[in-house]
């Protein structure tokens, strides 16, 4: 049985001048611990306590992409300035998710540290790609500049919505265990669909 995120059906739709996100279907986790700050249970497993603050951390990302600005598709100035928005807002939930898996500390599994870097080398390529886009929306120039930015925009955005940011937790069956014993990473998950 895999779990998924919650967000990986986040879509992106093109909307002739701009583009638009479509909401995954989902209510964003309600205040999940970041950090590694577990419940009293968890003190007394630390593989559980650190698997809560990297699932903790990453909450920071899944409700920034739960609570995108709207883009504005009305013209193509509101489509480019409410795009950059939107970016601006990932990059932020991306920055809140960095910093918060460097709070967590050094993993008590084998296999744990390089999950986590695995996943911040991910964040860093979708981070600048992101910011280096809506860097161009805010500088173009004209309808074709204008237009290139946006389908850049959507590609930024796709980019992000494929972030598996679970995945680095099923890199080992030690890890994929303590996962499953983290509350902050059960919020996280929702079970497969029935076949």
């Amino acid at each position: 049985m895999r779990v998924r995120p919650r967000w990986t059906g986040l879509a992106v739709l093109a909307t002739g001048i701009g583009i638009s996100l479509a909401g995954c279907g989902h209510q964003p986790p309600a205040e999940v611990r970041s950090g590694g700050h577990a419940d009293a249970a968890g003190q007394a497993d630390p593989a559980a306590r650190w698997a809560d603050g990297y699932c903790g951390a990453v909450t920071h990302l899944v409700r920034a992409l739960a609570n995108l600005p709207a883009i504005d598709p009305s013209s193509t100035a509101q489509a480019t300035r409410t795009s950059s928005r939107l970016l601006s807002s990932v990059v932020d939930g991306i920055d809140e998710t960095v910093s918060g898996l460097d709070r967590v500390g050094p993993a008590p599994l084998p296999g744990g540290e390089k999950a986590r870097a695995d996943l911040l080398g991910q964040f860093a390529s979708v981070r600048k790609r992101a910011d280096d886009v809506r860097h161009q929306l805010d500088v173009a120039n004209g309808p074709d500049a204008t237009q290139t930015a946006l389908g850049d925009a959507r590609t930024a955005i796709d980019a992000v919505s494929r972030l598996d940011v679970l995945k680095g937790l099923d890199a080992t069956p030690d890890l994929s265990a303590a996962g499953k014993r983290a509350t902050g990473c059960q919020q996280l998950v929702v079970p497969p669909a029935p076949r």
